[in-house]
């Protein structure tokens, strides 16, 4: 079963583009391993809450990285 995990910052994403990454993910296991991987392809979508992850040791936010949350 292909399988593929996204971790993105909570409330970055609207649903629609949420919907686009789990279709465009499906679309390109399917190039890959043909049609049979489409029943059987997962892919989450998780939203990691402001402040709960980092690179190279230091905690990151949006406000750091001065990406404006959505609405």
């Amino acid at each position: 079963m292909p399988f593929a995990n996204f971790k993105v910052p909570a409330d970055t994403l609207t649903e629609k583009q949420k919907e686009q990454i789990i279709t465009r993910t499906t679309e390109l296991y399917v190039e890959i391993y043909g049609e049979r991987a489409r029943a059987t392809t997962l892919v989450l979508v998780e939203e990691v809450t402001d402040g709960g992850w980092g690179i190279g040791g230091e905690v990151l936010t949006l406000a750091k990285l001065q990406v404006p949350a959505r609405d």
